[in-house]
Parts: structure tokens; sequence; C-alpha cells
């Protein structure tokens, strides 16, 4: 293309333009009382109003703020003009109009806005996904800022559905305190018949390079795997989870997570959300009634009855953070977790593995939610985003039209029984299901560290519950490696029977990278399963396997994972059935000595020397980390506590 190709258009069109205008019609409705007292920006918004095109004579009414993490630009047919950087955030621009227009027909004045956020499959394995849990924390402030920066704001609609924006909103929300808000989940992707889900599909290149799948396969499952152009990945992962908990602390609508994205009974609930607000805002019911203690608690209930993503541990207590209330700490999640086992049988879970738009046809949260409540597992007095307690509105789901037509829906048009996909606790139990997670202690782990125990693969799980592995240490420092490894390429191979340690991946070494390419290509290579894994950096919600994440502390914080050398003999034991585990260095090459000699062997060790932050870990990531380390770390949510980093700062 030439130069004047690119500067110059000498369309005629172009030139007619015009300089001045009289501007709106009309008259704002000043009054003597505003005039003098009313803040300068009060009126001068709106002056904005009305040059964006409002009428005068509508000014004064009530204010709601609409923020989304909407992406990409549709065309008015839905094609795409310009991608967004995920399906989870494509459509939810839809429910943004939806719950606009409700606003609007209700006499009130609708503002929106935007934070767009990233999508950690697009960026698995890539320098991208160095950004992606300290996006949650900027994310979160930004959306505050918008949110204050709207003075006049009666409440907050906050629309998300992805794993770090969604969690992001909930932070924003929550820091609400004293003005009433409502989250709107944006749904899940539909599945698609015959063909691979969005977790499967991320390990095409693994299976290949393995193979286990031929390249026309790969091509084909790459092409079909999207459902519909918007929603949430098709299992319960970070995204799912977090609608999931988003609906179990009350901040969202009954029977909200987990619809399909793009379909009417989804564009219903952001109407419906859009009403309850108003609602709120009317008898004056403010986030903090919402989100108390007990809410939290009743979402780490639920998150256990649904064996969510290992993710929510980062996010559930940077929400309470926010909210004002105590952080759940550790032991609060060991404790729930031990006293209750899964109920939903979903991907990535299994046995049969339903996706997500399945969960919610068989009744979602308030389905799981009437279970919990039979056992007498929840605090009933909760207040919703309906502005009634959780008892009522589990009393309504009971009996409603709505629970029985799509059971219905579910059985005639997908030919699955409800009661398959959210069981009783009876039936859970008869089916082998377990409680989700379990947190390891020991030599290598002593400050703590989580596994999905729940999704061990059974054929490697004792008789007794019971998963026990011992194999050589096989360490790597860059998560490229250990996938070129898994992948057979490269001098070091990881074979059946070895335990795949990766360090120098926590905070402060990559920004708590996700992991999935390693856990996905396991779980799908055949001898996948044989293998164990340890790291200090996080899994995606839909791994699985003897994955075990969060090692603390981390190895540059000086963790004991970051002395393992090539060939140490590690000893890993998970109980399933108690919830108790343990990993230890046992021995090296020259034999099996014990955790007792690990312990000591640990203490007297120098840490590797090829220990470094990731060389293009940016400065960004860096300083989130310095900052979420002085706030209480990973356990404490990786959030910004200003008064321990103000401690931390002035500290002589």
């Amino acid at each position: 293309m030439s130069f004047l190709a690119l500067v110059e258009n000498n369309d005629p069109d172009l030139y007619r333009l015009a300089t001045f205008t009289r501007g709106p019609e009309g008259k704002l409705p000043l009054t003597d009382e505003l005039l003098r007292h009313a803040p300068s920006g009060d009126l001068f918004g709106w002056s904005q109003n009305v040059g964006m095109g409002w009428q005068p004579a509508e000014l004064g009414r009530k204010e709601f703020l609409i923020l989304s993490t909407h992406g990409g630009l549709r065309g008015p047919e839905g094609q795409p003009i310009a991608l967004g950087y995920h399906s989870g955030h494509w459509e939810v621009g839809l429910q943004v109009q939806a719950a606009a227009e409700e606003f609007k027909r209700l006499g009130f004045i609708p503002f929106a806005g935007a934070v767009t956020d990233p999508c950690d499959g697009r960026t698995q394995g890539t320098i991208g996904m160095f950004d992606s849990l300290p996006f949650r924390n900027d994310a979160a402030m930004v959306l505050r800022r918008l949110m204050r920066s709207l003075p006049n704001r009666s409440g907050v609609l906050g629309v998300a559905t992805c794993d770090k924006g969604l969690p992001a909103m909930m932070m924003a929300l929550a820091g609400m305190h004293h003005i009433p808000t409502v989250l709107v989940p944006g749904g899940v992707m539909l599945a698609t018949k015959g063909h691979e889900d969005t977790g499967k599909v991320q390990t095409i290149g693994a299976r290949y390079a393995a193979g286990e799948l031929s390249l026309e396969k790969a091509a084909e499952e790459g092409c079909h795997t999207c459902g519909s152009p918007g929603g949430g990945c098709q299992f319960l992962g970070t995204a799912a989870t977090s609608q999931v908990v988003g609906e179990a602390l009350g901040m969202s609508m009954p029977h909200s997570a987990l619809s399909p994205s793009g379909q009417l009974i989804w564009l219903d609930m952001a109407r419906r959300s859009a009403r309850a607000l108003a609602h709120l805002s009317h008898q004056k019911i403010p986030t903090s009634r919402i989100l108390t203690e007990a809410a939290f608690r009743n979402a780490i209930t639920v998150h256990a009855a649904f064996g969510g993503s290992t993710n929510l541990l980062l996010h559930v207590p940077a929400v309470a953070f926010a909210a004002g209330v105590p952080r759940p700490r550790l032991e609060d999640w060991q404790e729930i977790n031990r006293r209750i086992p899964r109920i939903v049988d979903a991907l990535p879970n299994g046995p049969v593995g339903h996706p997500t738009i399945q969960v919610f046809l068989a009744g979602g949260v308030p389905e799981v939610m009437l279970h919990l409540r039979d056992a007498n597992l929840l605090d009933l007095n909760c207040l919703t985003a309906s502005g009634e307690p959780l008892d009522k509105v589990l009393d309504w789901w009971a009996q409603s039209e709505r629970r029985k037509r799509l059971k219905d829906l579910l059985v005639t048009q997908d030919g699955v029984d409800p009661d398959n996909v959210i069981m009783s606790f009876t039936k859970a139990r008869e089916r082998g299901f377990t409680s989700s997670l379990t947190f390891p202690r020991g030599n290598l782990c002593p400050d703590g560290s989580v596994i999905k125990s729940t999704s061990i693969d059974a054929s490697v799980v004792g008789t007794d519950g019971v998963y026990r592995h011992v194999g050589p240490a096989k360490v790597f420092i860059r998560e490229k490696d250990a996938v070129a490894a898994i992948k057979g390429q490269g001098t070091r191979k990881i074979e059946k029977g070895d335990v795949l340690i990766l360090c120098a991946r926590g905070p402060m070494g990559s920004g708590m990278e996700e992991t999935y390419q390693v856990t996905s290509a396991l779980k799908h290579i055949s001898w996948g399963k044989h293998v164990a894994v340890l790291t200090d950096a996080r899994f995606s919600g839909v791994s699985t396997g003897a994955c075990i994440g969060h090692v603390s502390p981390e190895a540059l914080a000086g963790g004991p994972i970051g002395k393992v050398r090539d060939g140490d003999i590690v000893q890993i034991e998970i109980n399933r059935t108690t919830l108790e585990g343990k990993v230890d260095l046992i021995g090296d090459a020259t034999g099996n000595f014990g955790a007792e000699w690990g312990t000591k062997t640990l203490a007297s060790r120098p840490m590797r020397s090829d220990l470094q932050a990731d060389p293009d870990l940016p400065d960004d990531t860096k300083l989130w980390a310095l900052l979420q380390n002085a706030s209480g770390g990973v356990w404490g949510g990786c959030v910004y506590d200003y008064q321990a980093i103000e401690k931390a700062l002035t500290k002589r």
C-alpha cells in the first residue's frame, strides 16, 4: 500500500463537517437549591447527560451504574468486527443492554462502563500468564474507582463471567459497603455434541506429541469445541466456580449462575437483576448487610459441595477482605471440606462429567443449597440479592415452576436424570464421592499446599481411599521445560512414576502462573496418572490428577521446594476420606531414609543455584508480588492490605 493511500482520502463527504452547533434543545431542570448548594460536578454531569442525548426533563431521577467486563466489538447481527479476548466477555454487552433498558423502563437513569479482562486459556504457556492473577487486583481497583467516580449512583450492577474479571468485579462490589450492589454472572458456553469440551481441547498439542491424537483430529476438535460465541467454559473451572460462589454469597439473584449465554433465560436474568437492585435501593439494603461472615461460610460450603476450583482459595479471601469481614483461613476451608462431600457430577471431576449448562438445568446453586439445608449445613438468615433471606429463597425454589420445567427439559432434551447431576448426600456416598480439597503439609510444604483430591484418578487410589506415591523428583524452573519433558522432547523426559517438581513459579517467580499446560497434558496422556506434580504455582480450575499446588513458602521466599534436586525421593500420601495429606522428602539417589532425615537434610541444604524469577516477569507483577506478600500472601488472598503494607514500609 502506498504512502498516499495511508495518509489521504479525497472522498468529498469527509470535508462536509461542522464547527459549531446550537447544542441540545431544552433546559436543565435546575433549582435555586441546586445552584446554591450542589457540587459543580453534579451540575456539569447534567450538561454531559443531555449532551449524550438524554432528555433534560428526565434528569434528577435515580442513577444506577452498570459495570461489565465486556470485550470485543459486535456488529448488529452479532458478527465480529473486532474480537474479544475470549468468549466469556464477548456477549455480556447484551446483558448490559437488557439491564439498562429495564432501568430506563422503571424510570431510572442507567450509566454503563467496562473494564475488560484477559483469558487464562489464551495465555497458557505464554508470558501473558504472568499478568493473570495480578490483573485481578488492578481491575478491582479500577472498577472501584469508576464506581466512586459516579458520585450519585444509587446502586451498582456488575456483569462479569470469567477467571479474573469476575473475581475482580466481586471484590469491587464487595467494597461498596454502604450502597446496594448486584452481581450478574455472564453465564456459560453451550456444550458441543460429539466433540471435546474447552478443557480437554487445550491438550491437543501434548496428545499429538505423544502419538495419541492425529493432526486431522486435533484440527477438527480445535475448531468445534466452542458451542456458542459467548459464555465461560463448559467445565466447573474458575469462571463457573466464581459464578457459583457469587450466587452462594447472596450477591446474585437465585438460580443465575451457569445460565446459557445468549439465551432468553440469560437476558431475563439481567433484567431481573436490574429490578432487584432497584428494590434493594428502595429497601435501603446495602452490600454490607448481604456480605456477612456467615455468607462466606455458606459460600465455602457450597464450593465444597460443587467440588469447585482451587483458585477460589485465592479469590474468596480477597472478596471477604474487600467486604470488610475476616478473611477465611486455611483452617476454615479445611474444616468445611472435611464436613461437606461433593454432590455435583460436572466436568472436570466426573465420573460422567456433565457440562455446566446441564448443572444449571438440574437446578444449579439453589438445588445444591436445598440438599445442604436438609442437612442443616447453611445459615438460612443470610440476606440475598432478592432482598429476602436465604430460607425464603429456598422455600420458593423447592416449589417453583422454573425448577420443574428446567429439570423436565434436561430429561426430555438431553436424556439426563437431574438427580444424577446434583445428587443427594446418600446417592453421592453410594457412588464413592468424597470431599473435594485436601491441604497437605510436610517437610516440602511446611506452610501448606492444596490438592483437589476428589479428582485423583481412582485407579491409582488404594482400596482404603488413600493415594500413595513414592518416586524420584525431576525439577524444573520453567514451565516450558516441564511441558517439553512431558512431550518427550529434550534431554530429560518425564516417565511413569516420576514426581514432577515445578518451582520458582509462585508470586515472586512468575506472578503465580496457572500451569494447566502441565496438568492437562498428564491427564490426557495415558500414563500421566502415574506422575505426581508439586509446584508453588497454581492450577486451572479444570485441572485434575495428583497435582499439588500453592506449595508454601514458595521457592523464592526460601521454601524447601527450592532445595529439591533431581533424583531426590519424594513421598506423597493423600487420604481422600479424612482429607489429610503429607508431602515429604524421604531420600535421595542413595536410598530411602524417611521424613525425619528429609527434614534435617532440607534444613542444612542451600537453595538451588538456578532459582530466579522468570527473566520475562514484568515490573508491574514484581510490585504486585511484593505488595501481596506483605498483605498476607497466597493464603490471605493475594490482596493489598494497606495497613500491613504501611507497617512493613515504616518498620525500622
